[in-house]
């Protein structure tokens, strides 16, 4: 090499070699076929630790560095500083490389290298994104890598720009862009034969090449010992400013000389006139020590990956740091700073025969170009196969007959041809190596990830690691990104983030597992253990909803509508299956759940799934309302649909659900990724049909509830429900329009008209409700409409409604209360009870204390004194208050929430209790009766 050695040459980005992977055998295949392609699977894998592992290894630490970078190291920072950046280097890089020791030593290791065990670690958005960005650092690799061969090719033989040194009799090539192209193109095609043929070729390669480096790095480590001072003749652009000396001396080992050289020294560098620093000098650096990856990407083609990978990839750790550092103390007690800063080429200068370092800067350079070349091409084919971009890449699947896959070394060649017409990769080179840098960190996440998730498989047989050490490769990394390119770090994990997004909405549903729901796991657990439920505060209170479903077919609007009401609370869809295990051959429900996923996910909504078998569908419910949740997190509400006689529609008719699972079996999953299917659901009840629960048994589950402190909502009519009314009312909200649709709240028990208890306990949970409902994005624009009933000329009327809107004001809800006369509704029931003095003081007084004595006796007792009242209600007295919920119900309301009364004591007045509650509701379109049992609101802050 000759007196134009560009920067180029120190700033290239480390190989990382990709191995051939095993082809994967075709299902459709003939079973002789598969059997052939496992023995040739079996029989490509014959590759150990030293040419498998240590030898790529070694070629892409070394590449260049060794030769063109360790003068520049010395002579700008100093020895002591040096040997500090080589170990605060080498300390990330180890940090590396125990996750990836630990990582392949956890079961079996297909090819891929890096990209395998990133996307089968933290799943395939993680995977598929660092695989891409791996794949592109590569391909940019490799340019880089034939552009500085080119060039290095051209300060020894190429013809010299004028003012420049003339070594007759060897510069004879053109010099120019597009000579310098041509060049780059037949370097680069030589490079493509080499890859198109096979893996095995390229490893005969290296095998040359090893043995090229080897012997020249013997002679560079011999001449420091015989070869005596000398006065180098400095390259023609090393003097800037034109008064720097020409010369400068190599003194052999003296004591002095290693003194000069111990301090840093920063200058302006000769090459690019850029002053230096302790950042900058590292940056150069540690591009050198960034191809600890190679010899875990040949997987593929070792013997025994768990075994090779760590012994090789650190045997060639702790060799290229013992080289370094050796290397760097000798050029610091044998050459003057001066060469050093002025010449990076000078262990050429002083060699033996020169013309042998430049052999070895040639071959190693060549070995990195390949060795990204086939890397890329390995990736790309390996992203291939896990299909993770759809039909995109299907194209670049195509392998010859020895399972060569040509058609991505033709696709990685075409993009590296591309990337050649750039001419100059300084700003790449950087690009490249935060691209390293960025994979490095995404193997320790992926190491970390499995060790915080505590999963009982993840055992590695290599123990030398911690999350210690993960954490420490994780910020190296990360740090080094930011210290060699602040804008193009922020740039390449913004790459990797939209890369990671489009994977994760667009890609296919792998069965790889995910790293993310083992950690989502191992933190719920601690999280749940930490939520005691004694200290649940009544401020914090939110609703935990367990609706029972029969049928999904028939109820699709009610499930979407409570997944509105759930309030960031638990939401879990219960179903009961008639029948006993006994006698059955396996548990039938288990196959049925990922329909239930997949209408969860078809109708976008968070919810749980809960399934159970019994011989009732109340003991069903029990069962459900006993085990759902763990500790703090449990149903403490419970929603039935209606029971009525009305016949439903099939909501999923035609329509076809997108699995999301597969199935419960690990191994041999029941259903294949992202399958399309019906949802298997039974057909709708039809009108001769009978009901699985009766009448009473019915109204027991909603006494069951209450007795266990459950809350419980009767939802009805909810087949009526139009979620199109909430879209108009946030078109009418933006025109600055006051309508839209409403919510009515009727907080009055209308089944006991002498109640006067506007704010008890359910009439606040009605309350509560209604406003959990309208704080949610889909009902924001719905007005709360409270209608409270009172009699004509009362003198309580206005007392009421005052105290009414304090409340309404305490708890800061924003509602419309409409004052209801309801006076001749009234009379229908006061005169079965042998009329009332409307209006007198003294026997509103004793009706008051009459109602305070038995509301008393019901909270002892625990349940309601359904018969002294309501029993004796008259149909046209409960036809009559229906009427007045309709008449004061216009405009239409979205919904409507109604107090519903507790069922009665006495078992044999159930089916009294249903035909009232009936009769109440009907006609009245989507209705919730509520009856709340807990204290939900509060005005203490």
């Amino acid at each position: 090499m000759s007196e134009k050695t560009p920067i180029l040459h120190y700033r290239l980005s480390s190989a990382s070699t990709s191995p051939e992977p095993k082809d994967v055998p075709d299902p459709s295949k003939a079973k002789s076929g598969k059997d052939g392609r496992q023995r040739h699977e079996k029989s490509a894998r014959k590759l150990g630790v030293v040419f498998g592992v240590v030898v790529p290894t070694l070629l892409s630490m070394f590449s260049v560095v060794v030769f063109l970078r360790i003068g520049f190291v010395v002579g700008q920072a100093g020895v002591y500083q040096s040997i500090l950046m080589f170990l605060v280097a080498y300390l990330i890089i180890t940090m590396t490389v125990l996750s990836v020791c630990a990582i392949s030593t956890n079961g079996a290791l297909d090819a891929g290298g890096a990209y395998y065990m990133i996307s089968r670690a933290l799943g395939p958005e993680f995977g598929g994104s660092i695989g891409i960005m791996f794949f592109f650092a590569n391909v940019c690799g490799s340019a880089l890598y034939v552009l500085g061969l080119v060039e290095a090719i051209m300060s020894t033989f190429g013809i010299p720009e004028e003012g420049t040194a003339v070594v007759a009799g060897v510069q004879v090539l053109p010099s120019g862009y597009w000579w310098s192209l041509l060049y780059g193109t037949a370097l680069l095609f030589l490079c493509f034969i080499v890859c198109l043929v096979g893996a095995h070729i390229y490893a005969k390669a290296t095998f040359l090449i090893v043995i090229i480096v080897a012997l020249v790095l013997a002679t560079i480590f011999i001449n420091f010992f015989i070869v005596g001072p000398i006065v180098v003749m400095l390259p023609g652009n090393s003097g800037l400013n034109g008064t720097s000396s020409r010369t400068a001396n190599y003194t052999s080992f003296r004591r002095l000389t290693f003194e000069g050289n111990l301090l840093p020294n920063y200058t302006i560098d000769y090459t690019t006139g850029a002053m230096m620093s302790f950042a900058k000098v590292f940056a150069v650096m540690f591009n050198g020590c960034t191809g600890i990856m190679a010899g875990s990407n040949m997987s593929g083609d070792l013997k025994n990956p768990s075994y090779a990978i760590p012994r090789g990839t650190l045997a060639a750790v702790l060799t290229t740091f013992i080289t370094y550092n050796v290397l760097s103390v000798l050029v610091a007690g044998s050459c003057e700073r001066n060469l050093l800063q002025k010449d990076y080429n000078f262990l050429g200068d002083i060699n033996i025969w020169p013309p042998l370092v430049t052999i070895g800067i040639y071959s190693s350079t060549i070995s990195a170009a390949m060795s990204n070349l086939i890397g890329a091409s390995r990736i790309l084919y390996a992203l291939s196969k896990d299909n993770l971009f759809g039909g995109f890449l299907s194209l670049v699947r195509k392998t010859s007959l020895s399972g060569n896959p040509w058609a991505s070394v033709l696709v990685s060649w075409l993009l590296v041809q591309v990337v050649l017409f750039a001419g100059k990769l300084n700003t790449i080179a950087s690009i490249v190596t935060i691209f390293f840098l960025l994979v490095y960190a995404a193997v320790n996440l992926a190491c970390l990830a499995l060790e915080w998730a505590s999963a009982p498989n993840f055992r590695p047989s290599f123990r030398c690691f911690t999350w210690h050490t993960c954490t420490l490769g994780i910020l190296g990394s990360l740090v080094m990104m930011f210290l060699i390119d602040a804008i193009y770090a922020f740039g390449s994990i913004a790459f990797m983030m939209l890369l990671l997004m489009l994977i994760h909405y667009l890609g296919p549903i792998s069965n790889w597992g995910y790293i993310s729901q083992a950690l989502i796991f191992h933190q719920v657990r601690k999280y749940l253990l930490m939520l005691d439920v004694r200290k649940d505060h009544v401020k914090f209170w939110r609703p935990q909803l367990l609706l029972m479903v029969a049928n999904p077919r028939s109820c699709t609007g009610l499930m979407t509508f409570i997944n509105d009401l759930k309030k960031s609370g638990l939401y879990v869809l219960g179903h009961v299956k008639l029948g006993l295990l006994d006698g059955m051959p396996s548990d039938p429900l288990q196959s049925r759940y990922d329909s239930w996923l997949s209408l969860v996910d078809h109708l976008n909504i968070k919810a749980f799934v809960n399934l159970t078998l019994a011989n009732s569908v109340r003991h069903g419910v029990q069962n459900l309302l006993f085990i759902t949740g763990f500790g703090g997190m449990r149903p403490n509400t419970l929603v039935l649909g209606f029971y009525d006689d009305c016949i439903h529609e099939d909501d999923l008719e035609g329509k076809i659900l997108l699995s999301t699972g597969t199935g419960f079996d690990a191994v041999t999953p029941s259903i294949d990724p992202g399958e399309l299917r019906s949802p298997f659901f039974p057909k709708l009840r039809s009108a001769e049909d009978l009901k699985d629960l009766g009448g009473e048994e019915y109204v027991s589950l909603i006494a069951d509830a209450v007795k266990m402190g459950k809350n419980v909502t009767l939802a009805r009519n909810f087949n009526q429900f139009n979620r199109e009314v909430l879209d108009s009312g946030k078109k009418i909200r933006s025109h600055r329009r006051t309508t839209g649709p409403f919510v009515d709240v009727w907080p009055l028990n209308l089944l006991r008209p002498d109640s006067r208890a506007y704010v008890d306990i359910c009439s606040l949970f009605l309350l509560q409700l209604a406003c959990v409902l309208q704080e949610t994005r889909a009902w924001k624009h719905a007005r709360l409409r409270l209608f409270l009933c009172v009699e004509a000329g009362c003198s309580l009327k206005k007392e009421e409604e005052k105290k009414l809107r304090s409340m309404l004001k305490e708890l800061r809800i924003s509602a419309q209360v409409q004052m209801v006369v309801w006076d001749q509704v009234l009379e229908l029931h006061w005169q079965r009870q042998g009329g009332k003095v409307r209006g007198n003081p003294v026997e509103s007084a004793q009706n008051e204390e009459t109602r305070e004595r038995r509301e008393e006796a019901e909270k002892q007792n625990g349940f309601q004194l359904f018969p002294n009242n309501a029993a004796q209600l008259t149909d046209e007295y409960i036809c009559a208050v229906n009427n007045l919920i309709r008449k004061h119900g216009a405009p239409q309301p979205a919904v409507r929430f109604l107090y519903l009364p507790r069922p009665p004591a006495d078992t044999s007045l159930y089916c009294a209790y249903l035909r009232q509650v009936d009769m109440l509701s009907k006609d009245l379109g989507p209705t919730l009766l509520i009856q709340g049992v807990t204290p939900v609101v509060t005005t203490d802050l």
